[in-house]
């Protein structure tokens, strides 16, 4: 039967199934960051659709740090009451739900933040346009912007908060060599790059206790020269647990020139599936954390076998999710054993007020193949 939909354990966290929806930026908010009634229906239909575990798509936890336009907030205060309606649906379904929260650093585009701003002051030709470097008082409120955010999480009712580690946003640029040249105490050695990563874990514990779950999602290497290497991910993995966090999901860092590191097109087959695994395998031996792994699942088989070789406790999914809300269902009933994603990155929003949506022409592929 395999282990797909067996219960699992996060800390104090149990999941009915191993399939996890994968933090997924849905544009479903208002200029505030307040989220509106598309997110809410969104995560209905995962819950419906058999999914063990819902991460939201990142919230923005400082102004400072709001990637783009239609980003959920976690800002402030008065959000709270919007956010709870949003754990509470999920919650009356049966359903698991954590925010995943986030700051943008150099990464925030200009639509929302005038002037970004990275651990040290970069120029290259990779992103938009140049970001400053951050001062030791704006690095403080950071780390306490990720602390607030959290207590945010639990007053709101969700089960759990997931820290985004990864895909060049700002605790990733913090924790790559080729971004963080900063000579204080939070650059330099490998240690003292981790020192931004550590003092955010700290004051998260400190604002929502020992027994709340605290997830990670880590980008363990930055796939460019002079970045992140996997030796170095593997020994912030190892880190993890003294920093309190409960499990860690692996996916990529900066990324770079190389648009393909998180997020690969031309999925057909099951050899180019589960491209993140050989990351996990690597977490696997430097920690006991339940580790989730995203990048490329498309066939339950090749799920199968990663839970089976026991490098991975959850299965992360993305695009499939987008294109099938229900994916988890029709795999359990024995529907389907392979997800219909074409891995074409037709997922994005084109203009405002769209949101993500799968937009592949799966009709007329149909259409072709039985032709």
């Amino acid at each position: 039967m395999g282990l797909l939909f067996t219960p699992y354990q996060i800390g104090s966290l149990e999941t009915a199934n191993r399939l996890v929806r994968s933090a997924t930026a849905e544009r479903m908010a208002d200029p505030d960051g307040r989220p509106l009634p598309p997110l809410t229906e969104l995560y209905e239909d995962l819950t419906r659709g058999g999914v063990g575990l819902i991460i939201t798509g990142h919230m923005y936890v400082h102004p400072s740090g709001k990637a783009h336009d239609e980003m959920t907030g976690i800002h402030r205060d008065d959000l709270v009451p919007d956010l709870a309606n949003l754990a509470q649906t999920v919650h009356d379904l049966g359903g698991r739900i954590v925010p995943q929260i986030n700051h943008g650093g150099m990464n925030s585009l200009a639509e929302t933040i005038s002037e970004p701003m990275a651990p040290s002051a970069i120029d290259e030709p990779f992103l938009t346009r140049p970001a400053r470097e951050m001062t030791p008082q704006e690095v403080e409120t950071a780390v306490q912007s990720f602390a607030d955010a959290a207590r945010r999480c639990q007053q709101a009712g969700f089960d759990g908060v997931q820290i985004h580690a990864a895909h060049g946003y700002l605790i990733s640029q913090f924790l790559s060599p080729y971004v963080n040249q900063r000579t204080d105490r939070w650059g330099g050695t490998a240690e003292k790059r981790m020192r931004f990563l550590r003092d955010v874990c700290s004051a998260v514990r400190e604002q929502v206790g020992d027994e709340y779950p605290v997830l990670i999602k880590l980008g363990m290497e930055d796939g460019v020269e002079g970045g992140l290497s996997s030796e170095e991910g593997a020994g912030i993995v190892a880190a993890l647990a003294g920093m309190g966090i409960d499990a860690v999901e692996i996916s990529g860092g900066l990324g770079g020139w190389n648009k393909t590191l998180n997020v690969r097109k031309g999925i057909k087959s099951e050899a180019k599936e589960a491209y993140f695994v050989p990351l996990a395998r690597e977490a696997r031996r430097h920690a006991e954390l339940p580790i989730l792994v995203v990048g490329g699942f498309r066939s339950r088989s090749v799920m199968e076998k990663v839970l089976d070789d026991g490098f991975a406790d959850y299965i992360s999914l993305c695009r499939p999710l987008i294109s099938e809300p229900d994916l988890p269902n029709q795999f359990k009933l024995g529907l389907k054993e392979k997800s219909r994603c074409l891995s074409a990155n037709n997922c994005w929003a084109k203009e405002a007020g769209e949101g993500i949506s799968c937009k592949c022409p799966h009709d007329r592929v149909l259409e072709k193949l039985k032709g």
